[in-house]
């Protein structure tokens, strides 16, 4: 299965956690990493590039730090230029059937504080729907989040530790990941 990770950050280096992933995910040459912010610092996307890049990978992983309760704005801005009407979504547009979806993000907070009741009063689940619902709505296949808590507290044995469950986690077959 061939893989692309987007690191969507924009500010990989000051993130530890971010830096730890990037950092496990080049141990894997299989695995094709690009960097959002450092291939779009003048957030003028090249939308037929991408385009062309998401026909390539059966599935593609989207690695962010949680902000404000959602995604990067310039992740926010990828989904609106490049999954376009006609071709991501809308009669005839299959280019994205069955193509397998990942979302690993990072939280400052503890897992406890993402649940019903909790410090954030949401669940990261209830906060991924908008892009779950995106992805559904591009015929993709949307899978379990990978999501480290706890990512500004961590030690550096916790984030490699994280790091190392994280590539797991994206190379695991769908099968494995929802059941």
């Amino acid at each position: 299965m061939k893989t692309m990770v987007i690191i969507v950050h924009p500010d990989l280096q000051s993130s530890r956690v971010n830096q730890a992933f990037a950092k496990e995910l080049s141990k894997h040459k299989d695995l094709c990493v690009r960097g959002l912010y450092e291939d779009y610092a003048d957030w003028q996307i090249d939308v037929e590039k991408e385009q062309l890049l998401l026909l390539q990978y059966d599935r593609i992983v989207f690695q962010f730090p949680l902000y404000w309760y959602s995604c990067p704005p310039l992740l926010k801005k990828w989904f609106d230029d490049v999954l376009t009407y006609g071709w991501a979504f809308g009669p005839g547009a299959d280019n994205l059937k069955g193509k397998q979806f990942i979302v690993a993000t990072t939280a400052g907070g503890t897992e406890k504080a993402y649940r019903s009741g909790g410090d954030n009063g949401f669940t990261i689940s209830e906060l991924l729907k908008p892009i779950q619902a995106t992805i559904t709505k591009c015929n993709g296949i949307f899978l379990p989040a990978f999501v480290t808590y706890d990512a500004n507290q961590g030690t550096e044995a916790y984030l490699a530790q994280e790091a190392a469950r994280y590539t797991e986690h994206i190379q695991a077959s769908m099968y494995a990941l929802i059941h």
